[in-house]
């Protein structure tokens, strides 16, 4: 449902680009985009805190003591993870949308008209969004880069710590879908998504 929205958002934008002149269009079009860049706001917004959750919370305590809370907690991070970036890419709807609401608030700013919602995502949140969702994979690249800091901030643990993390989650999920035992008990058939995704995840952190 979201996607279909996102897809008539974007062909309202189209005819206003069509149509520069016609007011009522572009209020239209306006009125359509600032909630779907507000969702954007949020899903970046989140990703900040992931990376910064990731590198004090989940590596420090997983290295500590491989907990199995701890770990499914990570496997959820990194599901989130990919089947959100999965999403992003499919809808290249998204960063057409964002392009549009930046040169359109730039034109307002120009113009000197009242932009609704430019306190939500001003120009500087803007650019740093825009870089972010202009990532192939923009929720990985962001715990990526949170493990790439938590090893070069804490030198005084060796690095094979982190890797072992890693290749222990990755190794669990490969035993759990090659074993028949361990695979007839999943009840569910999204269980085995959630186990590739999360596999692969880890296997790319590594």
């Amino acid at each position: 449902m979201q996607k279909e929205y996102w897809k008539i958002c974007s062909r309202i934008e189209e005819l206003a680009i069509q149509h520069p002149n016609d007011e009522k269009l572009q209020e239209k079009a306006w009125g359509a985009v600032v909630p779907l860049v507000g969702k954007l706001k949020k899903f970046y917004e989140f990703s900040q805190r992931l990376g910064r959750y990731m590198s004090l919370k989940i590596f420090s305590h997983c290295l500590e003591e491989f907990a199995q809370a701890l770990a499914k907690q990570f496997a959820e991070i990194l599901h989130f993870t990919l089947r959100f970036d999965e999403l992003k890419m499919t809808n290249p709807a998204i960063q057409n949308d964002f392009s549009y609401y930046r040169r359109t608030l730039s034109r307002m700013r120009i113009n000197n008209v009242p932009a609704e919602g430019e306190n939500e995502v001003n120009n500087e949140l803007a650019n740093r969004m825009s870089l972010f969702y202009a990532e192939a994979t923009p929720m990985l690249k962001t715990l990526s880069d949170a493990t790439t800091k938590f090893v070069s901030e804490n030198k005084n643990l060796p690095i094979e710590n982190t890797t072992d993390c890693l290749s222990t989650m990755a190794s669990v999920c490969r035993v759990m879908l090659e074993t028949p035992e361990y695979r007839s008990r999943f009840t569910n058939e999204d269980t085995v998504s959630f186990c590739l995704r999360v596999m692969v995840g880890v296997i790319i952190l590594y």
